[in-house]
């Protein structure tokens, strides 16, 4: 698995296109109720500031990171970056969870996002296991 650097490159680069979507747009393009009941709910924001906010700049630091690492690999960024996926991952399900069960209400923006970092995560998981 060694393109699977490449792999969360694109995830990440893919979650911050669709987060600065998110956090710029009160409604986005081809966006059907789910995205408004999602987004403006209590969960949709954290200190009072849109969570799509906080994903922009994460996603934008972990590309950013993700790149660098592509081109020269270091053991402290691959660190970081695996744990970008574990947490971002864990969050991720949390907020499909709260989509599904609490909200009753989706935004394929956000599952977009969500379900990249699940398959990032999966990618993780085959790939440690490959890895002496």
């Amino acid at each position: 698995m060694k393109h699977k650097y490449k792999i969360f490159w694109v995830i990440f680069t893919l979650s911050l296109v669709i987060s600065a979507i998110l956090a710029t747009q009160a409604t986005p393009p081809i966006c059907t109720g789910g995205c408004d009941t999602v987004t403006t709910s209590k969960y949709g924001y954290m200190f009072g500031i849109k969570t799509s906010v906080y994903g922009t700049f994460i996603f934008l630091f972990l590309s950013v990171l993700t790149l660098l690492h592509i081109r020269k690999p270091t053991k402290e960024k691959k660190i970081i970056i695996n744990l970008g996926v574990i947490f971002g991952s864990l969050i991720a399900m949390y907020f499909v969870y709260l989509q599904h069960f609490v909200l009753k209400s989706y935004c394929k923006y956000c599952l977009v996002v969500d379900i990249g970092l699940i398959i990032s995560l999966i990618v993780l998981l085959i790939s440690l296991r490959y890895e002496e």
